[in-house]
């Protein structure tokens, strides 16, 4: 298993390679770059200079032939707008020092933010790590206990009525359940029960670790319940499945003819095998919810995460927190593929990746 994990590593860096390779190619071919920002900027703060003045003297400025606005950016402000963002180097020259940071796991400044992309990934990671994991958590939770039962009572009252649920959750988007839930329960319309914005409390620094703890759960709770809806209605009826098909199969019926009760059939043979296929969901889920289930949420509860700060860079043409963001996503996602195939082992030992 070791020299598994030894090239699964290995692996990491040319995957991690044609990640960036891949989408910085494809981001520098689109039109409106970040230069292109910076001129749009430029250009409407000397209409707005322009607007500012009165008629006669914007005619006068205009005719003199000494303002900018008259004739367009000057090319020296251009070239400057350039350099500052690097788009004076060929795109070789630009990709090959990009590569190089990133082996540092050097992502530089933003450009718009007057901040390092490090600090603003690691200020934003807490918020998108509570969400995702929690998410993930109450998921699992929930849904394996209840996929069993729903298999082991299929086609009973218990398992119609809660397919009803499960069909009814998996209906409902997941920003739409978020705003149902501000409406109940964060002061919309009925009760005003938890806060409606941020991770913790402005207060957090005073209370005590127990109130802290509380504080976290207490911000964290709709915006994890919102997320939760439509992965635990999946994950649900995937678990049943998994569990009906193995359930039917020869070795389960010659296990009950030798007189193994059914609780003992079912967690020491069959769970082994059924909980396969959910562990190999798990990478999915996960990422799921950390990457693009959180953004809808992160806007609805006003929760700074980093899902929001990648659509922002994205609509700014912030290209050191697009790809920081996004070389940070792709690592993640890789590092939870390998634990996937651990809890493979570890569920079912009879798996072997290193012979195979």
């Amino acid at each position: 298993m070791t020299a598994y994990l030894i090239r699964r590593l290995l692996l990491l860096i040319p995957t991690l390679l044609a990640i960036i390779t891949l989408n910085f190619f494809i981001v520098q071919a689109a039109p409106g770059g970040p230069v292109e920002q910076a001129l749009a900027q430029s250009m409407d703060i000397q209409s707005a200079d322009m607007q500012r003045l009165g008629a006669g003297e914007a005619s006068e400025v205009a005719n003199s032939g000494n303002s900018r606005g008259s004739r367009g950016l000057d090319p020296e402000v251009i070239a400057e707008i350039e350099r500052q963002f690097g788009f004076d180097k060929p795109i070789w020259e630009r990709y090959l020092t990009m590569i190089g940071s990133y082996l540092r796991f050097d992502f530089g400044d933003s450009l718009f933010r007057a901040r390092s992309v490090i600090d603003l990934i690691i200020e934003r990671l807490p918020v998108s790590i509570s969400l995702g994991l929690w998410s993930t958590l109450l998921i699992y939770t929930i849904s394996i206990p209840l996929g069993i039962r729903k298999a082991v009572r299929h086609h009973s009252s218990f398992d119609v009525w809660t397919s009803w649920v499960v069909v009814i959750g998996n209906a409902i988007p997941s920003f739409l359940f978020a705003i149902l839930l501000i409406i109940l329960f964060a002061g919309g319309s009925y009760f005003n029960w938890f806060p409606l914005r941020g991770l913790v409390s402005q207060n957090f620094d005073e209370l005590l670790w127990y109130q802290k703890i509380l504080d976290y759960f207490w911000h964290m709770a709709l915006p994890v319940l919102a997320m939760t809806i439509g992965g635990f209605a999946s994950l649900t009826m995937l678990t049943k499945n998994s569990f009906l098909d193995e359930i039917n199969k020869q070795y389960v019926m010659t296990a009950k003819a030798k007189g193994a009760t059914e609780k003992r059939v079912l967690y020491k043979h069959v769970f082994r095998n059924a909980m396969l296929i959910v562990i190999a969901g798990f990478p999915a889920t996960f990422i799921s919810l950390f990457f693009a289930g959180s953004l809808l949420i992160e806007v609805i509860f006003s929760l700074d995460g980093l899902g929001l700060l990648g659509f922002e860079s994205t609509l700014q043409r912030d290209y050191p927190v697009m790809f920081g963001t996004l070389y940070i996503f792709g690592l993640l996602g890789l590092l939870i593929g390998i634990i996937s195939d651990l809890a493979y082992t570890w569920v079912d030992p009879r798996i072997d990746f290193e012979s195979r």
